[in-house]
C-alpha cells in the first residue's frame, strides 16, 4: 500500500518564471499550488509574510513559480531567477537560512468525536487503527513518521499519501487531512502547518496533537523554519533577520490566522541528513520533510 501510494503521479512540473521581474523587486521563490504556504492568487500565509517583508523593504513582491520538488532550490535561487525563498528548514545546506520565524511540528490528527487524544508513535492503540502517513517518494526517502512506524514494525496497518499529491487540483497535499474527516483512516501524521490549516477549515471538527517525545532516537519531528537566501547574500539576510525580529507580532498573527500550530525552538538544528533517514525529511525536505518548506529535492 505504501509503495502504491508512493507512486502516485509523477511531480515533475516546474512552471515557469513568467515575464521579467521588475527593477527593485522582491524577486520571491514559492509553488504556485501549494497551499497554505503559497498559491498563484497569493493566498498561503508564505505569500502573506512575502508581502510583509516586502513592505519593509519598501520593495514590490514579484514571484517565480517552480513546483516544490526535487530541483527546486537548484533551478530558482540558486540559478539566480529569484532572491527569497520564504520557508526553509533551519540549517539547510543548499542556501544560507535565517533566524527561525516559527517552530513547528509534526501532529496526530483524528475527528474530534473519536476523543482519541494519541500523542505517542508508542500508544498501543496504533496497532489497530488504521493510520495515514505523508510519503515522499519512491527514492528511499520519507518522513520521519512513516520511518517511526516502520521501525515499530507498524506497515500493515498504514495507509500512505504522497507529501505532492494530486497537482492538478488545488491544494494537492490536503488529501490525508480529507481521508481523516471522511473516516478513511481513523488518525494520521502530518507536517503541522499543512494540518493546522485544513483542520481549521474542515467541516468535520478535528483534533491536532503535536507528537511526543519531539524525536524517536535520531529521528525529529520538530523543526526551525526560517527564510532562505543565496549564500553570498550576507546582507540582504541581515536585513530579513533584521524584519523578523522587529515584526516577529505581526508574523504570528499571520500564522495564527493560518492555524499553524507551533512549539518552543528546537536547540539543536537537525540537518538534512539527520532528518531523512532517507529523507525526508522530512520534512519532506531534505529531502523533503517538510511538506512546504522547500528543499532541493
Amino acid at each position: 500500500m505504501i509503495a502504491r501510494a508512493a507512486r502516485l503521479l509523477p511531480l515533475a512540473l516546474s512552471l515557469g518564471f513568467g515575464n521579467a521581474s521588475s527593477p527593485g523587486a522582491l524577486r520571491v521563490c514559492a509553488d504556485p499550488n501549494n497551499l497554505p504556504f503559497s498559491n498563484k492568487a497569493r493566498e498561503g500565509f508564505e505569500n502573506k509574510i512575502a508581502d510583509l517583508v516586502g513592505r519593509e523593504l519598501h520593495r514590490p513582491v514579484e514571484y517565480v513559480w517552480w513546483a516544490q520538488r526535487r530541483g527546486f532550490v537548484r533551478n530558482t535561487l540558486t540559478a539566480g531567477s529569484c532572491d527569497l525563498v520564504v520557508g526553509t528548514v533551519s540549517g539547510m545546506e543548499m542556501l544560507a537560512t535565517t533566524r527561525p520565524y516559527y517552530t513547528s511540528s509534526y501532529v496526530f490528527v483524528s475527528r474530534r468525536s473519536r476523543a482519541l487524544g494519541i500523542t505517542s508513535f508508542d500508544d498501543p492503540r496504533l496497532e489497530r487503527l488504521r493510520i495515514g502517513v505523508q510519503l515522499i517518494g519512491d527514492d528511499f526517502a520519507n518522513t520521519p513518521p512513516a520511518h517511526a512506524l516502520a521501525n515499530r514494525g507498524m506497515t500493515r496497518n498504514i495507509v500512505g499519501y504522497t507529501v505532492y499529491g494530486d497537482y492538478r487540483r488545488p491544494h494537492p497535499a490536503s488529501d490525508i487531512i480529507d481521508a481523516v474527516a471522511r473516516g478513511d483512516v481513523d488518525v494520521a501524521v502530518v507536517w503541522g502547518p499543512l494540518a493546522g490549516f485544513f483542520a481549521k477549515t474542515s467541516a468535520v471538527p478535528l483534533d491536532v496533537v503535536p507528537v511526543s517525545p519531539r524525536a524517536d532516537r535520531a529521528l525529529p519531528f520538530v523543526f526551525d523554519i526560517a527564510m532562505g537566501v543565496r549564500r553570498r547574500d550576507s546582507t540582504f539576510r541581515a536585513s530579513i533577520n533584521d524584519i523578523i525580529a522587529r515584526r516577529r507580532p505581526a508574523i504570528d498573527s499571520i500564522l495564527d490566522a493560518y492555524g499553524v500550530p507551533r512549539v518552543a525552538s528546537t536547540s539543536v538544528i537537525p540537518s538534512a541528513s539527520a532528518v531523512v533517514p532517507s529523507a525526508s525529511t522530512v520534512v519532506p525536505s531534505a529531502s523533503t520533510v517538510v511538506p512546504s518548506a522547500a528543499r532541493d529535492r
